[in-house]
């Protein structure tokens, strides 16, 4: 499987400004609920949330909707699909660990490693947009006369 074969339907982008809307919504509706109940106890698995789901999902939307030989790859959508499902993971086991449940600390493990790693295909990524081509190259392909 290679990065360059498109993919039909989503792409990384759309996919990731979608996730990225739902979690910020998630995210204010959970620190309204915390100010409401004046419990605060939660604001560090509310803040991961707002973190990676909100900023990270927006600008890795960002970046693929900027490549878009990248955006529509498999590992670019499997990047973010896995950026969300992890993040989730995550954000579940920190809210256990700060609501008292010891069974928070290995699923807070797992969503961290599992983010860390996907953060590693993230930068792939990134550091391999050149053999894609680049803004400037897609501009200027879409700029010239059709045959």
């Amino acid at each position: 499987m290679t990065t360059t074969k498109p993919r039909t339907g989503i792409s990384a982008s759309s996919l990731s400004f979608k996730a990225a809307v739902l979690m910020v919504l998630a995210g204010m509706m959970w620190g309204i609920v915390m100010a409401i109940s004046h419990d605060h106890s939660a604001m560090p698995a509310h803040a991961h949330l707002n973190l990676l789901g909100w900023v990270s999902l927006f600008l890795f939307g960002i970046f693929y909707h900027l490549h878009p030989a990248i955006d529509r790859s498999r590992v670019a959508v499997a990047q973010v699909a896995i950026w969300i499902v992890a993040t989730i993971v995550m954000v579940t086991g920190i809210w256990l660990i700060h609501s008292g449940r010891e069974i928070g600390e290995p699923i807070a493990a797992v969503g961290s490693l599992a983010v860390f790693a996907d953060m590693l295909v993230f930068g792939w990524l990134v550091a391999r947009r050149g053999r894609y081509g680049d803004i400037a190259t897609a501009a200027r392909a879409s700029l010239m006369p059709a045959e």
